[in-house]
């Protein structure tokens, strides 16, 4: 192994390390927005422009973890990372649907968000169980 790769593979490693944790912020993020959303279409008092800042920057953080996973992938067997890739970008998918709907699902604003914050939840989780250890 050359000098020159060992700076490389560290870097390498320590973006898949910050890749994985901010998974975990993408998850616990869109599950606490999704909650918050459904809470708020049952009680009128959680209805906040907070909680439309807080989704906002929720659901960003999948832009996040994509743009870190694409990184990532560069110049390597991309085999392995099929499904991950998968629920990746599906849940950037996700984000783009859930905010074309917002007009014309208006009545039911906090449980589209809600359910979506939960449904990009769930594809982290599933992203992270599938990913190559």
């Amino acid at each position: 192994m050359s000098l020159r790769l060992i700076p490389l593979l560290g870097a390498s490693a320590a973006l898949r390390r910050v890749h994985v944790d901010c998974a975990w912020v993408m998850i616990v993020a869109n599950a606490l927005a999704g909650a918050w959303a459904l809470g708020a279409h049952r009680w009128e008092r959680l209805r906040h422009r907070a909680l439309w800042v807080f989704t906002t920057i929720a659901e960003l953080t999948v832009f996040v973890q994509v743009i870190l996973g694409v990184i990532l992938i560069q110049g390597r067997d991309k085999k392995p990372y099929d499904f991950h890739m998968l629920y990746g970008f599906s849940a950037m998918a996700a984000v783009g649907i859930i905010y074309s709907y917002r007009a014309q699902l208006k009545p039911h604003l906090y449980l589209l968000y809600g359910g979506g914050g939960l449904f990009i939840m769930g594809l982290g989780l599933r992203a992270l169980a599938v990913g190559p250890h």
